[in-house]
Formats: structure tokens, sequence, C-alpha cells
């Protein structure tokens, strides 16, 4: 007999150098809604965009992904 399971899903970005993982804040919840629930707590996560999903671990992860522009 086959056993279905629901993954967990897994949110990383990269905040100056290390890699931070977020828990899931609510199944229900799309990626965008994840990126907007989040950005509250980390702002640099306002400009994020969304890679992914990747199956890795038995989890599906998604990688928020923020390009930081410099001056001058």
């Amino acid at each position: 007999m086959l056993l279905a399971t629901q993954l967990p899903r897994i949110f990383k970005f990269d905040n100056k150098g290390n890699e931070v993982e977020l828990p899931d804040p609510e199944p229900t919840f799309s990626p965008e809604s994840v990126l907007n629930f989040f950005s509250g707590t980390y702002p640099i996560l306002t400009t994020a965009k969304i890679e992914g999903p990747e199956i890795t671990n038995d989890r599906i992860e998604y990688k928020f992904v923020t390009t930081l522009g410099t001056k001058g």
C-alpha cells in the first residue's frame, strides 16, 4: 500500500553571507504570502524574488533572492 504524505515547506534567504531558514507560518499561504509575512521582520525581503520550489531532503525549499544594487 502507498502512503501519501505532505512535504514540509522551508523558506531560505541569504542575510549578509548567512543562510537563514524560515519555517512555514501557514501551510495554506502561497509563497508570495509567506514572503509578505516575513518582510515585516526582515526588510531585505521587500524586494526579493522567489525561486523554487526544489525538493531536497524530503522537504520543499523555496529561496528568497534579493539583488542589492551598489551606489555610484
